[in-house]
């Protein structure tokens, strides 16, 4: 027995949803318990050898899904939408069981995690490439942005839950931060094979090799540049003026103009560039990817600025608040939760161009007024802020999607999601590697000689004091994300051991460090958020620019009903 038309689309929109949910569950809970994790498999995520270790875990994931979208979303024109999603939540499953076995630790246990992690990217590409699609295939125009807003919850609340889950599980054992998404995986599979039915006309066409192979080597390449971008090389505290990162970034950039030359000449190919004459198409997805850039880094900068500075000098051990920054972002999740269904409501009746623009300026807005907030900051200013920065990201989110997805022919809406989703997650990795350089870059230029000067003002010899303070702050950063104490992985047992009992204890307390970098971290601040605030302003504009609300398949019954005479 089938679902009636109407209540079929309630099934789409409750699969998708949770599968949504489980996909950003699964990024968020990694993060917070990243140290939980290195711990078990007994590897120090901050060795110099481990950094690359440390990056793969938090950025492999997100490259897979950005390089494999749009690949996925033109097979599933081809051979079926939700063939390709299910698959996805099968693929997305098994790969959280393997990540829960994973039996080695070491090096060898890092990569066997970084592998899965991969696979995983392979399910969650699958799903996020077809999801949208799905929800555009099943509802009609007047609801579609209704449903948009509903979605984007589950994903909004899927971060958070993941942040707090993560700091509660880890606390238990590392491997439950896995096994938590087994049941949803399970549970999703079987409904979306059983429930879930093509509504969609296939596209009768052959792979495009040659532009799969382009763009996907392509983007990795730039990605990877990105990714090794942020880790020191030779004598200088980022690396982006190693071989690999010139080479890399440079080469990705000369395959994806090969693939947009390639798919201009294929009879069939991967992606219709020519959707990009559509105004509301191009418009909504260009303010997605500035938006992504502008806001993709903020859950970074924000936890590094909570964990290291702010909750320390607020009497939380440092190994404490990785579940505790996840609890003080909560109103982040609240803003979007408050906005994004009423706006994708809204946006139905009169048009996204007004709802996406709006919630881009909050966005900037609220950038701006971050940057003037002391870095020890009252909680109630911080909260009012980041509730409006989640509004403004909610009223935008929803609207942008649907005027993406309304633009472009019913034909091509699998491809087109997975061109939504590249935006989207490309943006996330840029902006991941954007803010940790500016705030590298920021600290660069004023912390060696505050550090300096506080380690020998308590005991420090001056060579030893000089020396660490001169190291790349990427160490200091990443200590400071991950819940480490800062100063005692710097400083070493054998440093500390040294000093006097009182002086060991106090730059190893929860004063030192947040004092020593609070300038130095409020000047890499006002360096990343400012470029935030730029961004969202720039995507603001973009948004402005799609024009009135368009709807592609409408548009097309118009001309032709222009043409046949009555």
């Amino acid at each position: 027995m089938t679902d009636r038309p109407d209540r079929y689309k309630w099934t789409a929109l409750s699969n998708t949803t949770l599968g949504v949910f489980m996909a950003t569950l699964d990024s968020s809970i990694v993060i917070i318990s990243l140290p939980a994790i290195f711990r078990g498999i007994h590897l120090d995520p901050l060795q110099p050898s481990n950094i690359g270790y440390l990056l793969w875990m938090l950025m492999g994931y997100l490259v897979v899904t950005a390089v494999l979208v749009v690949t996925f979303g033109r097979i599933g024109d081809m051979f079926g939408r939700v063939k390709m999603y299910n698959a996805g939540f099968a693929v997305f499953t098994v790969a959280s069981i393997g990540l829960s076995l994973t039996p080695h630790t070491g090096g060898t246990g890092a990569m066997e995690l970084i592998g899965m992690r991969v696979v995983q990217g392979i399910g969650g590409a699958l799903l996020m490439a077809n999801s949208t699609a799905i929800i555009t295939d099943a509802f009609p125009v007047e609801q579609r942005g209704m449903a948009m807003g509903i979605n984007m919850i589950a994903a909004m609340a899927g971060s958070f839950v993941g942040l707090v889950a993560g700091g509660l599980l880890a606390d238990v054992h590392w491997r439950l931060v896995f096994w938590i998404n087994v049941p949803f995986g399970v549970f999703g599979t079987v409904w979306a094979y059983a429930k879930l039915r093509e509504t969609s006309q296939r596209v009768l066409a052959r792979i495009d090799w040659w532009g799969n192979v382009t763009f996907a080597v392509g983007l990795i390449s730039v990605l990877v540049g990105i990714t090794y971008g942020i880790q020191p090389y030779g004598g200088h505290t980022m690396g982006w003026t190693s071989p690999l990162v010139v080479s890399t970034i440079g080469g990705g950039l000369v395959l994806l103009a090969l693939f947009a030359w390639i798919e201009t000449r294929v009879e069939d190919p991967m992606f219709d560039l020519s959707l990009f004459r559509i105004r509301a198409f191009t418009a909504g997805n260009t303010a997605s990817l500035l938006s992504s850039i502008g806001r993709g880094g903020l859950q970074f900068t924000l936890i590094i600025w909570l964990q290291g500075i702010w909750l320390p000098l607020h009497g939380y051990s440092f190994e404490s608040t990785p579940l505790w920054a996840g609890i003080y972002m909560l109103p982040l999740t609240v803003g979007f939760l408050l906005a994004g269904p009423v706006s994708g409501w809204l946006s139905d009746r009169y048009g996204p161009r007004l709802f996406a623009t709006g919630g881009m300026v909050l966005t900037a807005a609220s950038f701006g007024l971050l940057m003037v907030l002391p870095v020890n900051f009252a909680y109630p200013a911080f909260m009012a802020l980041l509730l409006l920065n989640g509004i403004g990201s909610g009223l935008f989110a929803a609207p942008n999607t649907t005027g993406i997805m309304n633009a472009v022919p019913a034909r091509q809406r699998g491809a087109a999601s997975g061109m939504r989703a590249t935006f989207q997650n490309s943006g996330m990795v840029l902006s991941i590697g954007l803010f940790f350089s500016l705030m590298i870059a920021g600290l660069a230029s004023t912390l060696p000689a505050t550090m300096e000067q506080g380690l020998t003002a308590n005991g420090v010899p001056p060579a030893t004091a000089a020396h660490l303070a001169h190291l790349p702050p990427v160490g200091s950063l990443f200590a400071a994300f991950l819940g480490y104490n800062p100063m005692h992985t710097l400083l070493g047992d054998k440093v500390l051991a040294a000093l006097p009992p009182d002086k060991a204890a106090f730059v190893t307390g929860k004063t030192f460090f947040p004092q020593l970098i609070s300038s130095p971290f409020k000047h890499g601040l006002a360096i990343a958020f400012t470029a935030s605030l730029l961004m969202c302003l720039v995507a603001a504009a973009a948004s402005w620019l799609r024009g009135g609300r368009y709807v592609h398949d409408d548009a097309v019954v118009a001309e032709v009903d222009e043409l046949v005479p009555v």
